[in-house]
């Protein structure tokens, strides 16, 4: 196993994956995704329009939102692009300011 550079309750993130804690509806198992395997991320303000207040699922059948009961309370949401999919990850995270500079560092976040 690789180095863990990030982890709360909801994601870890390695050298070179990001684990999505209780990703999947209704058996709560984690999602592995590459690094390698993600287009880009961008990282937006929380609003009402692009999943502030979802816990987990998707209202649009193109971003899939992790179980997160707090969302409603994170100030960012992170969205993954993976490559040569049609679905797009709507995540959040405990510390949004350190995984946003890790991600930027490992170059998902455009500076």
């Amino acid at each position: 196993m690789t180095r863990i550079i990030y982890q709360d309750k909801l994601i870890a993130i390695t050298e070179d994956e990001i684990i999505f804690e209780k990703y999947y509806f209704p058996t709560m198992q984690r999602k592995v995704v590459r690094l390698t395997d993600i287009e880009r991320i961008t990282a937006e303000p929380a609003t009402i329009w692009n999943g502030k207040w979802r816990i987990q699922g998707t209202g649009n059948l193109r971003t899939w939102y992790p179980w997160d009961p707090e969302r409603s309370t994170r100030d960012k949401i992170f969205f993954a692009v993976l490559k040569k999919r049609r679905i797009r990850i709507g995540f959040t995270v405990e510390d949004s300011l350190q995984v946003e500079r890790i991600l930027k560092d490992k170059l998902l976040i455009a500076s």
